[in-house]
C-alpha cells in the first residue's frame, strides 16, 4: 500500500455496479465483504476495494476522517445544490408561512 492510496479511497468513485458513482470509502461493508469472497476486480480499482475492505473489516474507517475533511464537499450529480441562493429581487424563494386562520 502507498500513502496516496488512502487519499484515493476518499476521492475515487466506484465505476460500476450497484454503488456506481459512490466514493470507495463510502461503500457498505457487506458489499466490500462480497468482493472479498467473490474476488476483487483486476487493476487499481480492485486494489483500492481490497484496501477499503481491510480497513472496514478492522474497524479503522475513522482513520480516513482527516482525509475526508481535506476534500471539498460537493453534492452528488442528482442531488440539488441546497447552498444556492435565489438570485435578486423577485426570485423564487421559500414560500411564506400562511397566516393563522381566524379563530
Amino acid at each position: 500500500m502507498k500513502p496516496a492510496d488512502l487519499e484515493l479511497l476518499v476521492t475515487r468513485v466506484m465505476p460500476f455496479g450497484k454503488y456506481q458513482g459512490r466514493v470507495i470509502a463510502d461503500l457498505p461493508g457487506n458489499y466490500l465483504n462480497w468482493f472479498a469472497r467473490a474476488g476483487f476486480p483486476p487493476g487499481e480499482i480492485g486494489r483500492l476495494l481490497a484496501l477499503m475492505q481491510e480497513i472496514n473489516h478492522n474497524g479503522l474507517t475513522p482513520l480516513l476522517a482527516p482525509l475526508r475533511a481535506r476534500r471539498p464537499a460537493k453534492p452528488a450529480n442528482d442531488a440539488p445544490d441546497i447552498t444556492a441562493q435565489p438570485a435578486g429581487p423577485g426570485a423564487a424563494g421559500p414560500p411564506e408561512p400562511s397566516p393563522d386562520p381566524p379563530g
